[in-house]
C-alpha cells in the first residue's frame, strides 16, 4: 500500500485510511489498494475486523474521481468492465466473500462513490458534522455503484428517492434518526469510538463473527421459512464449521463456569 491508502494492523483490527486529497476521490488505482487492502483483511487469519475512514476532517469521499472520467483515464460505458480490483468500486462495493465485519469511521462529507462504498460497511459511526449526498444526477449519471443496490433497503422508499432525484444533503443527525447510521459522535471521538467497537468484536469467536454475514448473504431476500431451509441444507462452509468448532464449545462452558472465553477459531 502506498500512502494513498494507508493500512495499519492494530491487534485484530486492520485500519484502512483512505488519503487522496483534496477530496479523497477514487480513481482505479486508489480502488485497487483498497481493494487489497479488503482481501488482506478477507484472508489473514489474525485479523477479525476491519475500520475504514477517511483522513481530515472535511470529506470521508467525493467518490468517483471525475477528473480521471473526463480525461479518459476511466470509462463511462460499461465502466464495471475496467480493473476496480478485488471488491469493484473502492474494493468494497462488491466483495461478496468478506465475511469479517468493517465498520465504516466516517470524518467527513460521504458524497456519490463516497457514499456508496460507505454503504459496504456493515456499521457506521458519523462524526456530528457529517452530511450525506448524493449529487450523481445533475450530472447525468446515477449511483449505480451501491447505493440503488442498498439506500432503498436502508431508508424508506420515499426519503432514498429524494436522495437520487433531488441531491439532498442529510444531517448525520437525521442519518442516526432514520438508523443509516449506527451512532453518531463528536469528531475527536471518531476513531477511538470506532476502535472500541472492532477491539470488542475482536474478542468474538471469528468462526461465529465470520458465520453471521455468510449466513445473512445466503439468506438475503428469502422468506423467513426458506431462510431455515437455507441455513439447514445450503453449502454454508463457515456456519458448519462453527456449529462444529471447540470455540462453539468453548463459549458455552465458559458461560457456565462464570469466566471469560478462550477462543482460537477452531
Amino acid at each position: 500500500m502506498d500512502e494513498q491508502v494507508r493500512v495499519t494492523r492494530e491487534g485484530r483490527v486492520l485500519v484502512v485510511v483512505l488519503d487522496r486529497p483534496k477530496a479523497n476521490a477514487i480513481d482505479i488505482a486508489t480502488s485497487q489498494k483498497l481493494g487489497a487492502a479488503f482481501a488482506m483483511l478477507r484472508d489473514d487469519p489474525d485479523l477479525s475486523v476491519g475500520v475504514l475512514t477517511g483522513a481530515g476532517e472535511k470529506i470521508f469521499s467525493a467518490g468517483w474521481d471525475l477528473k480521471a472520467v473526463d480525461s479518459g483515464e476511466m470509462q463511462m460505458d460499461n465502466w464495471w468492465e475496467d480493473d476496480y480490483g478485488p471488491g469493484g468500486f473502492a474494493g468494497l462495493t462488491e466483495m461478496w466473500d468478506l465475511n469479517k465485519p468493517v465498520i465504516g469511521a466516517l470524518n467527513g462529507l460521504v458524497i456519490g462513490g463516497g457514499f456508496e462504498m460507505a454503504l459496504g460497511c456493515d456499521l457506521l459511526i458519523a462524526a456530528d458534522h457529517v452530511e450525506f449526498a448524493l449529487p450523481e444526477l445533475p450530472l447525468g449519471l446515477i449511483p449505480d455503484a451501491g447505493a440503488i443496490q442498498r439506500l432503498p433497503r436502508r431508508l424508506p422508499y420515499n426519503k432514498a428517492m429524494e436522495m437520487f432525484l433531488l441531491g439532498e444533503r442529510m444531517s448525520a443527525a437525521d442519518a442516526a434518526q432514520y438508523g443509516l447510521v449506527n451512532k453518531v459522535v463528536p469528531a475527536d471521538k471518531l476513531m477511538e469510538t470506532a476502535m472500541e467497537w472492532a477491539n470488542r468484536l475482536s474478542n468474538v469467536a471469528p468462526l461465529a463473527l465470520q458465520s453471521l454475514k455468510e449466513v445473512l448473504r445466503a439468506i438475503d431476500g428469502k422468506t423467513i421459512r426458506d431462510s431455515f431451509d437455507v441455513m439447514r441444507t445450503a453449502d454454508l462452509p463457515i456456519y458448519r464449521k462453527l456449529l462444529a468448532s471447540d470455540d462453539a464449545s468453548e463459549g458455552v462452558n465458559a458461560f457456565v463456569e462464570k469466566r471469560d472465553a478462550k477462543f482460537t477459531g477452531h
